[in-house]
């Protein structure tokens, strides 16, 4: 069974960090019905989705997945790179701590969720302004032991690595060539995004299926030529806090690897 812990929407959502895009008003209406949008396609792509409460002081709160990795053997809570973040991490914790072994980054070391690209066995972290080297150094000594690799990687105009690619299938990346080194990722097929839509890269891959956000037709045209089932969701107004449809859940599978 795969578990996807998610978050309701904060009330002071429109407060929340910005990096690479200009402050927008946010129709709370419509992030709300847009995000009940978004559960509900991880729920019928199999998933058991856990809702959190609202966190009505922290603003970006919905954007759990910055909050933690979760693998096969362990989770990692992490160390959020705005400061306004980490009060998000306790209740993470509390909540994936019945699922797995917990470990955590502490200080130098900050941390978005949103730069880890899990491929297999090996991790990608984005250096942006949110993740550093003291905690990539962190989770190299903390992965180890469970036959991890950790690599750097460095990015460029945008807020985090999978704002630049994610995994859609298995062995195949959906990549902005301009935004990270497509060279880093030669063992892996890739499909680039239409260079007219640079915010195309971010995809949920789950049960068989990607959930990816409407708007991005001549990127979706290029992931249905190689197959994938893909399955939209409106994600505009939380496009205007800087989330895509990776950040609003972290997903696993229940059980710990070999139980």
């Amino acid at each position: 069974m795969k578990i996807a812990i998610a978050r309701e929407l904060s009330p002071s959502l429109p407060r929340c960090e910005l990096t690479h895009v200009d402050r927008e008003p946010i129709d709370m209406n419509a992030a709300q019905a847009q995000h009940q949008e978004y559960l509900a396609a991880l729920q019928r792509l199999g998933c058991e989705v856990q809702v959190l409460p609202a966190e009505p002081d922290l603003p970006d709160s919905v954007f759990v997945e910055d909050t933690a990795i979760v693998l096969d053997e362990l989770a990692v809570i992490t160390r959020p790179g705005a400061a306004s973040r980490r009060p998000e991490t306790a209740t993470i914790h509390a909540t994936l701590a019945p699922y797995r072994p917990i470990e955590t980054i502490e200080s130098p070391g900050t941390l978005d969720g949103g730069d880890v690209l899990v491929i297999g066995k090996d991790l990608f972290v984005g250096l942006s302004s949110r993740s550093n080297a003291a905690a990539i150094t962190q989770l190299d000594r903390l992965l180890a032991p469970h036959g991890y690799s950790v690599t750097g990687v460095e990015l460029s105009d945008c807020l985090h690595l999978k704002s630049a690619v994610s995994l859609v299938a298995p062995a195949l990346l959906l990549i902005n060539p301009a935004w990270v080194d497509p060279d880093l990722f030669a063992r892996w097929g890739q499909i680039e995004v239409d260079p007219r839509e640079p915010f195309a890269a971010n995809a949920v891959s789950v049960g068989g299926a990607l959930i990816y956000p409407l708007g991005f037709e001549g990127t979706q045209a290029r992931l249905d030529r190689a197959g994938l089932e893909v399955v939209t969701v409106d994600t505009t107004e939380l496009q205007k806090a800087e989330g895509g449809v990776t950040c609003c859940s972290l997903i696993f599978e229940s059980a710990l690897s070999g139980s």
